[in-house]
């Protein structure tokens, strides 16, 4: 049939909408997409299974496993060292005005960029103490807080979560359509072109320092507010009262994985023959992060020997810290396995003979609003990546669009629908800690989130006449 190899792709899409998980979905597509290559009962099953083999022996794809289980990792033992908890403790003693207390969220930016969720776990403890003192609802602070997460992190091309991620996911599409390009430099081009994450940041700065609401917004918070309710010990597991108190162990080792990934960075460029700042811009990225979080990893292990810290604890947080990513780890062989499934099907040379109508100038925006819809009903902004990434440099290649803008757009609408989406990790971590209800507390967060979606169509409506 001609239509074949878009099949699994339809069937992705509507399995993740109806039953709001990514996973399944996508293993499910892959085991469509070993039966349409071979549909014996036994060999289509293989084919399956040899899919997510192929994604899962790649070189570039085992090392940003390794990346996510080490970054993991030591998040884990800077959460049992007392890093989390010290930080907390030190911001809550020093902010007395709600200004104060915003613009601490903004600069707490710089140390806590490493992923939305280590983000959120961070700030939304102290935001949650200041309201003994500074009269803030909670559907603000929350707001003001995931403003700085997932549409920050996005954008942000090192020593990220998300940076060993959407470079996987651009890798694979371009190796799907046949296209040429290097991931990581694609990756840097697109960071302009997510217009929603910068609308996002936008906003929200209007929203924190210059708007002010006449009516408290208080209707998505559960229970009665209380000064008990405001206690921020024991509100999520890296704040105990059980764990010390020493932000140090917070800043030094994520200044550290910063530091050593842009030094590899450099050297491994001057190995490849580059120098200057073109020196930093090169195909072995991903190794200078391997490199940079593995050692400032055992590094941290080494110092926190030194301090009598049992080492049984540490290899125990550690594993803990780095199993957190196994849901992660699991999407990404499930994404990989249905790009490999992909190919088997030649889904870029169908993409190319059919939808050749498609006017170039205008891929961007309709993968922008179609991602959005995607993202929102999901909650998942990775899981929307790796499902649209491979169709929109599909189009991009066929209608002869630029791949960053498309690439940007790609990833802007995976952005609207982990900030806006009742279903997305960071809503639901921020209403936990806050003392919120999900669903009401993402209904107030939809109309901003709206908002820059709507600047974001109409900027990517606006680029396609001046290319």
């Amino acid at each position: 049939m001609e239509w074949t190899p878009v099949i699994p792709f339809v069937i992705v899409i509507l399995a993740a909408i109806w039953t709001k998980q990514v996973i399944p979905s996508l293993l499910f597509a892959v085991i469509v997409s070993g039966y349409l290559v071979d549909s014996h009962w036994l060999r289509g099953m293989l084919e399956a299974l040899s899919f997510i083999v192929q994604g899962l022996s790649d070189e570039n794809n085992l090392k940003i496993i390794i990346f996510l289980y080490a970054f993991s990792a030591l998040i884990g033992v800077v959460k049992m060292s007392g890093g989390i908890k010290g930080f907390v403790q030190e911001a809550t003693e020093r902010i007395e005005k709600k200004r104060g207390a915003f613009i601490l969220t903004w600069l707490s930016s710089i140390g806590t960029f490493a992923a939305p969720s280590f983000r959120i776990v961070t700030i939304a403890p102290v935001m949650k103490s200041l309201r003994k003192t500074i009269p803030m609802s909670k559907q603000e602070l929350g707001f003001v807080i995931e403003t700085t997460a997932s549409p920050l992190v996005v954008i942000i091309p090192v020593a990220t979560a998300f940076v060993g991620y959407m470079t996987s996911v651009i890798e694979l599409s371009l190796q799907q359509s046949g296209a040429q390009g290097d991931a990581y430099s694609l990756y840097i081009q697109s960071i302009p072109f997510n217009f929603f994450a910068f609308s996002m940041l936008v906003l929200g700065f209007y929203l924190s320092f210059f708007h002010h609401s006449k009516k408290p917004a208080t209707d998505a918070e559960t229970g009665d507010v209380q000064q008990k309710d405001d206690q921020w010990e024991d509100c999520h597991p890296a704040v105990t009262k059980e764990l010390p108190s020493k932000p140090w162990n917070l800043i030094v080792p994520l200044a550290g994985v910063i530091l050593l990934t842009f030094f590899f960075m450099y050297q491994l460029g001057r190995e490849e023959g580059e120098t200057g700042f073109r020196a930093f811009i090169n195909a072995s990225v991903l190794d200078a992060m391997v490199f940079g979080v593995v050692l400032t990893l055992i590094a941290f292990v080494v110092y926190l020997k030194f301090r009598d810290e049992p080492l049984r604890k540490m290899m125990n947080h550690l594993i803990d810290g780095g199993n957190e990513m196994m849901g992660v780890i699991l999407l990404l062989a499930t994404v990989w396995g249905l790009s490999k499934g992909s190919e088997a099907l030649n889904f870029s040379e169908t993409v190319s003979s059919y939808f050749q109508w498609i006017p170039p100038d205008f891929v961007a925006v309709i993968l922008f609003i179609a991602g959005c819809g995607l993202s929102y009903f999901i909650g998942s902004s990775w899981g929307t990546w790796g499902i649209l990434m491979p169709v929109g440099v599909s189009l991009a290649v066929t209608a002869g669009s630029p791949l960053p803008i498309v690439i940007g757009a790609v990833f802007a609408s995976g952005t609207f629908g982990a900030f806006a989406s009742p279903l997305s990790d960071d809503t639901n971590t921020t209403a936990g800690i806050l003392g919120l209800n999900a669903i009401r507390y993402a209904k107030f967060k939809l109309k901003p989130a709206l908002i820059a979606a709507g600047a974001a169509s109409l900027l990517y409506f606006c680029f396609s006449f001046l290319q």
